[in-house]
This record gives structure tokens, C-alpha cells and sequence, in this order.
């Protein structure tokens, strides 16, 4: 992934913050030899304390032998996005048909380490950590080994901790474009008000204040 100076997140803080609500991405672990990625789109739960994320699959998931047999992967989350017409982006002084149309987007990619975890209890304490943080009102029973409803589910999964060992951030929202240019595109995306617009119109304007 590319990303310019002027796309790049301000702090690791940004890209944590953006994280904390944006939780669901793909997992791209290497396949065996002549054959492509493959990529599991999945829900998972951040935690920079720790500098880990944890999430589970079933058991008969064919990601599970090639992370056995190299667990350097990457989770790659994208969202708040937009297309932006080219006259958007038009210089002040240019005609309006030579703007060049452009997508604005977030982007984050963990690089991690797997790690397999198929103890019956590490399983239950990790399926409780993102039951809490998906269901924080509650209103499910806790996961506990040999427990209904849940406890005869657990061999029919396994757990996920990826080490995040690498992080690429990426914020791009007219960061190279002066000031009104940016207010045009923030109106035009107020006024258009498709899906993604509000959230991108958002990050143009708050990393347009910092």
C-alpha cells in the first residue's frame, strides 16, 4: 500500500482510535506453493495494550494448516470510503473537467504472528473478551469449558491470537489539496449524502483541523 506523507496517519493514536470501531477485516495468510493468498474476511478485537488482536474460526477452516505452516499474516481493514468526481478536486484557477477524480479511504494493515490457541479454557476466555466487546449490553450466557449452551461448541473452533509486529496506516482524504478545495469536497459530499460520504466528509474535516 502506498502512502504519501500527507496521507499517513498524524499518530498512532489515530489509526487506534479508528480501529476500536472499525473491527471487521480480512486475514491474508500465505497458501501453499504455487497457489494464491488465501483471505477470510472475519470480526476480531483490537488490543494495542497488548499489541494483539484476537478472533476464532471453525475448526475445519484451510487457513488453519497454512498458518501452521507459516504464520506471518496480515489483517487488512478498509472502510469510509468515497469516489470523488474529478471537477471536485479542480484547481481554483483550472477548468473544472481537469480535476482528477480520486477515492478517499481509511486503511490499516496489521502485520502479525499467529498463534493457535486450543486450550479448552484459553478458548472460552477469548470468545468472552469479543462476545464483551461486540455485546457490551450483554444478553448472551458466558462461554466456560463443560457449560450449556456453549461449552460443547468449543471443539468445534479455534482460537487466534495475532501478534501485530508491523503497522501500516493510511488516511486519505485530500491531504495534498489546499484548503478550498477541501471545503468544496466537504460540500459536495454533504450534499450527495451517498453511502460512506458523511464518514469521509468526517475525516476530511477532522484532519483538515489537526
Amino acid at each position: 500500500m502506498l502512502i504519501h506523507p500527507w496521507d499517513a496517519a498524524r499518530d498512532d493514536a489515530e489509526w487506534h482510535q479508528w480501529l476500536a470501531v472499525h473491527d471487521f477485516g480480512q486475514l491474508a495468510v500465505n497458501g501453499p506453493a504455487g497457489e494464491p493468498p488465501f483471505v477470510q474476511p472475519l470480526h476480531f478485537v483490537h488490543d494495542p495494550a497488548r499489541g494483539e488482536v484476537l478472533t476464532h474460526l471453525a475448526r475445519p477452516n484451510p487457513l488453519w494448516a497454512a498458518l501452521e505452516a507459516n504464520p506471518d499474516c496480515l489483517l487488512s481493514v478498509v472502510d469510509d470510503y468515497a469516489y470523488v468526481p474529478g471537477p471536485w478536486q479542480a484547481d481554483p484557477d483550472g477548468p473544472s473537467e481537469h480535476g482528477t477524480p480520486t477515492s478517499f479511504y481509511a486503511a490499516v494493515q496489521l502485520r502479525c504472528r499467529a498463534h493457535l490457541v486450543d486450550d479448552p479454557a484459553e478458548k472460552a476466555a477469548l470468545l468472552n473478551r469479543q462476545v464483551g466487546h461486540f455485546q457490551p449490553e450483554g444478553g448472551s450466557a458466558r462461554v466456560a469449558v463443560g457449560e450449556v449452551p456453549y461449552g460443547r461448541m468449543l471443539s468445534g473452533i479455534r482460537g487466534l491470537r495475532l501478534e501485530v509486529t508491523g503497522v501500516r496506516a493510511k488516511f486519505k482524504y485530500a491531504g495534498k489539496r489546499d484548503a478550498e478545495v477541501r471545503e468544496r469536497i466537504a460540500d459536495r459530499l454533504a450534499d450527495r449524502d451517498g453511502p460512506g460520504d458523511a464518514a469521509a466528509r468526517e475525516h476530511l474535516l477532522r484532519r483538515q483541523r489537526a
